[in-house]
């Protein structure tokens, strides 16, 4: 557990039942920002309301979502949001050795170019101002679709929304990478845009 800068509520209640009976059976334990994310339920409400839908909605490859949300992660310095990430592409079954490149995507020979300007595209939105442009905006409708791009921005978005609080709050790795064995994940290249 991290020392983070508002210490985790205690989860009470019928609804902290609820939340600790659904993410013990789900990961195994709490996760520390619901504790964080306690102290005020409506806006506890509100996220896991939204990260429920995000996971229903089917336009974007869930690998294409999984290295973008991984881009944001990196590019803000959410070690919480790297561990679990890793942590759930190996839940659902997607290419660990990709998913471990993405901190370096851009020194890596492992990505196909749609992989890449997916990538480009997470750390452009991610950047203050955003840096997206017209041409990758172009590019990116090519490879995979208006619907596809939507929801890939949408889930771009909310990735910034988890990673950008948990950093604000203090939130660090708790070790649900390693909880399965599995290897870290490359360090970030000296160097890449940030």
């Amino acid at each position: 557990m991290s020392t983070t800068r508002i210490p985790p509520a205690p989860i009470t209640g019928l609804y902290g039942a609820a939340v600790k009976r659904f993410s013990t059976k789900l990961l195994g334990r709490v996760p520390e920002p619901l504790g964080i994310y306690f102290h005020n339920r409506r806006v506890l409400k509100g996220y896991l309301s939204i990260s429920g839908k995000a996971q229903k909605w089917g336009a974007c490859d869930e690998s294409l979502k999984s290295f973008a949300h991984l881009a944001v992660a990196s590019l803000i310095g959410c070690s919480w949001c790297l561990d679990f990430g890793y942590f759930q592409a190996a839940n659902e079954r997607l290419d660990l050795a990709k998913a471990r490149e993405v901190p370096r995507w851009r020194d890596s020979g492992v990505f196909t170019p749609a992989e890449r300007d997916v990538m480009e595209y997470a750390e452009a939105m991610s950047q203050t101002p955003p840096t997206v442009d017209d041409v990758l905006v172009a590019t990116l409708r090519e490879e995979i679709g208006d619907p596809a791009l939507v929801e890939l921005t949408a889930f771009i978005a909310l990735a910034n929304f988890y990673a950008r609080s948990n950093v604000a709050f203090g939130v660090e790795s708790e070790g649900y990478a390693a909880s399965c064995n599995l290897a870290p994940l490359a360090a970030r290249s000296v160097g890449s845009a940030a």
